[in-house]
């Protein structure tokens, strides 16, 4: 007896004890807009709701165990259902549910609402998203930059961040609304920043909306949540959230690195093999490498080999157009709308001298221009 009546009173000793309110380490990270605040609510809200009807169902089952066992003589009522509460409670019981539901389907609605529908504000800024297999590519519509964001290779990403940490962060001012223009350019992608209070596809040939206005300075984090093919892992999203200042002189700085790199790129120059090679290197590294391997294998069938193969040792044309314009029917991009003449030119030069092929092909950037 002393026995069941400990297990009857264990679901409210342990709702009482510190040890079992939640752990909000493992809860949502702290919201950093107005909309994922209101999310954050509801769902705190849906878990106090959850949490009430498991230890009353829990706390009936118990009682129903404890009264009605059959170590008491306790005998099956055969009309139970014949009685106001067996005929009513088929009722009553999915009425209070479907009362719950709508509860927190209301608040729900009204923030889904708010959300999706872009509201029109000025000084609002406006970021093209695109998804690809497998790296973000971000665009400042209104300053004209462009930014590709790629995972760290484990060896570069601090302590427990590989996987979660990217090369180049999204960066967004706070207290200034963010229109998020989503696309992707092969396969569906989704882009989901939870403290940004939002998750939304990326389909080819559409773009869809969402918006945000954070309000804390930081540094948050998510990922692309559809699976998207081998390396969707290798997909995540670091958003770096300052003042209008910081953002300022950063929008700044991107547009002078920019407009030197355009600047280098339509140099009417005779690059060195060493130059090439050390450039060509970095960008195969972080534009090709997730397909064809940093060692130049590829990945058999879908992803080829480049080591060795007839289309970097053989002739230099071809090797170009390819990675100008792709190869439709794969996965293969084309990439003369995302690289200047003289990131191609160091690509195909590295690709046709490392690994042992050893063509000694230098190809300039004009060898590039020429075949656009």
């Amino acid at each position: 007896m002393k026995t069941l009546r400990s297990l009857w009173a264990l679901p409210f000793l342990l709702a009482a004890a510190p040890a079992a309110h939640a752990e909000y380490g493992l809860n949502f990270p702290p919201p950093a807009t107005p909309i994922a605040r209101e999310i954050y609510d509801v769902h705190m809200l849906t878990m106090g709701i959850s949490t009430l009807l498991l230890m009353g169902v829990f706390g009936v089952v118990f009682f129903a165990i404890w009264k009605f066992r059959k170590s008491r003589g306790y005998q099956p009522d055969q009309n139970f259902h014949k009685t106001w509460f067996g005929t009513w409670s088929w009722i009553i019981v999915p009425a209070m549910v479907l009362g719950v539901d709508l509860t927190i389907a209301g608040s729900a609605q009204q923030i889904l609402e708010r959300l999706w529908v872009v509201p029109e504000q000025e000084g609002m800024l406006d970021v093209k998203v695109t998804g690809h297999q497998w790296y973000w590519e971000y665009e400042y519509m209104d300053a004209g930059i462009r930014v590709e964001s790629r995972a760290l290779p484990e060896d570069q990403a601090p302590d427990g961040l590989y996987l979660r940490d990217v090369d180049n962060r999204l960066v967004l001012p706070t207290h200034r609304p963010v229109r998020f223009l989503h696309t992707s350019a092969d396969v569906n992608h989704a882009m989901w920043v939870p403290a940004l209070g939002f998750k939304k596809d990326a389909i080819p040939g559409y773009i869809t909306e969402t918006w945000a206005e954070i309000d804390t300075e930081g540094v948050y984090r998510g990922q692309c949540a559809e699976l998207c093919g081998t390396w969707h892992a290798k997909m995540p999203i670091v958003v770096e959230a300052v003042s209008e200042e910081k953002f300022t002189t950063w929008v700044a700085d991107a547009k002078a690195a920019q407009a030197a790199a355009a600047a280098e790129a339509a140099a009417d120059k005779e690059w060195s093999m060493a130059d090439l090679m050390e450039k060509g290197k970095g960008l195969y590294n972080t534009k090709c490498a997730s397909c064809h391997q940093i060692n130049g294998e590829g990945l058999a069938p879908a992803f080829p080999a480049l080591k060795g193969s007839a289309l970097t040792v053989g002739p230099i044309e071809p090797h170009i157009d390819i990675v100008l314009n792709g190869k439709p029917g794969s996965a293969m991009p084309p990439w003369k709308g995302l690289l200047n003449d003289l990131e191609i030119a160091a690509i195909v030069t590295y690709e046709r001298n490392a690994w042992g092929n050893d063509t000694g092909d230098a190809v300039q950037p004009r060898d590039v221009k020429a075949l656009r």
